[in-house]
């Protein structure tokens, strides 16, 4: 990887685009440090004992910290991935936008028009909602004589605090933007990728804090034993991740020869490829965000009984069933997210209309029929794959926690979880594979050369 970044470096146009990202996201980090008008959130953040597995703390997660600290871009690029989803999950159930998809470059541009205002929509919504939960926990600048604004005031407070936060989020997916056309990567994915590594450092810082439990001599040097141990594990975990997105199964297919005028076409063997981990981080995405719900509607339950109390405990990371949940979900989301990607019909159409086949396996229904099955077996060995990765923070938090030694519990928190860490491997990935593809295409020689 680092080779390729070098080779890049050398070439002027590469050079340019790198810096340009890189300018990019340097911005977005400043912007992730300037506090929003009237809001007073001290070096602790908004996020406590009591937000753990909550929502809050993912968008905290994704957003580098930003949400935690109230900056201007707290809601950061969350708004236009659920735009996105919403998009992609309405494209296959509405047929006009369907239809939309098809029309080629003019379609998509539409779509993505549509996209940019569902994004506000949601970014308003959200920002909302952030406000009034900083509202409640007395997080708003008060008056010279200590009270808090009323009236006009009060309102002009809420109004500038929103409208901030939503030009944020507008700021940001016009910052996405400008890296698609003149820089490296997905737009998106490279903020996303800025947010969750800006918090490796303090993470690190933690690990070896003296503030945390009761002191570094009291810790004892099985916790120095323990933290080496969960950043190999994390560098095993970055190893098996690769090996699992470049993992595929291949279809093999054979075309029958074709004669077009005075040329023959076709008689060849070639294979449809099929990642193993077709669906990527958003069943992860997706489980993490329903699981995260009930803890998050807690933190506005004042007082709840026993029954609910219990109900919510279920829900926290510490919880033993949490990870059976989760574990449930993400193979539920995967089967659901490959259903709207992979159609085994129109694969076995598309096939069947180039004049092509599966060794062994008839034309029309049988071959649909056996890429169904097929996508099927891949569905699940991805899930249980992507599985592993998303469990084993918590999982080794668990096993940390029942660890104690002479009164001191060296239970460790690993707070870059399994939806993190495949973020950041995958966009390494792709933007390296970029890197690759626009380096080779330079290396063409052309028609007079």
């Amino acid at each position: 990887m680092f080779k390729v970044i070098a080779n890049a470096w050398r070439i002027p146009e590469l050079r340019k685009k790198i810096l340009f990202t890189l300018l990019i996201i340097f911005l977005f980090r400043v912007g992730a440090a300037i506090p929003v008008p009237f809001l007073d959130i001290g070096e602790a953040g908004i996020l406590t004992d009591a937000s753990t597995g909550t929502f809050m703390e993912y968008l905290s997660m994704m957003t580098g910290d930003a949400f935690n600290y109230g900056t201007i871009f707290a809601m950061s690029i969350t708004p236009y991935i659920n735009s996105s989803i919403i998009m992609q999950l309405l494209t296959v159930a509405i047929p006009a936008l369907e239809r939309l998809s098809k029309e080629g470059e003019e379609g998509r541009k539409k779509i993505a028009s549509i996209t940019r205002y569902v994004t506000i929509v949601l970014g308003l919504i959200q920002s909302t909602a952030y406000y009034i939960y900083l509202k409640n926990q007395g997080y708003l600048m008060k008056s010279v004589s200590g009270d808090a604004y009323t009236g006009f005031w009060a309102f002009f407070q809420g109004f500038v605090i929103i409208a901030t936060f939503v030009a944020g989020t507008a700021l940001i997916m016009w910052m996405g933007e400008r890296i698609n056309e003149k820089g490296i990567g997905n737009g998106i994915s490279i903020i996303l990728f800025a947010g969750i590594i800006s918090r490796i450092p303090t993470l690190i810082a933690s690990l070896y804090s003296p503030n945390i439990q009761v002191g570094y001599m009291a810790r004892g040097g099985a916790y120095y034993v323990l933290a080496p141990l969960a950043g190999v594990l994390m560098l095993l975990m970055i190893a098996y991740i690769v090996w699992m997105d470049n993992a595929e199964h291949r279809i093999p297919v054979q075309y029958a020869k074709r004669v077009v005028g005075r040329k023959m076409y076709g008689g060849q063997n070639t294979h449809i490829p099929l990642k193993v981990n077709m669906s990527g981080v958003m069943p992860v995405i997706f489980a993490s965000s329903i699981l995260s719900l009930p803890p998050t509607i807690e933190l506005f339950v004042k007082n709840p009984n026993n029954f609910w109390a219990g109900f919510f405990s279920v829900f926290k990371s510490t919880h033993w069933a949490y990870a059976i949940i989760y574990f449930v979900l993400i193979i539920a989301f995967a089967y659901f997210y490959a259903s709207i990607q992979y159609n085994p019909i129109e694969m076995a159409n598309n096939i069947r209309k180039n004049s092509g086949a599966i060794p062994g396996i008839r034309p029309g229904k049988p071959t649909s029929d056996y890429i169904a099955r097929i996508l099927n077996r891949i569905v699940l060995l991805g899930a249980l794959l992507l599985s592993v990765v998303a469990l084993f923070p918590i999982i080794f938090s668990q096993v940390t926690s029942l660890i104690t030694i002479k009164g001191v519990n060296y239970a460790m928190n690993i707070s870059l979880g399994g939806t993190s860490i495949i973020i950041m491997v995958g966009v390494a990935l792709e933007t390296v594979k970029q890197l690759e593809s626009q380096m080779m295409m330079r290396h063409y020689k052309g028609f007079l050369d």
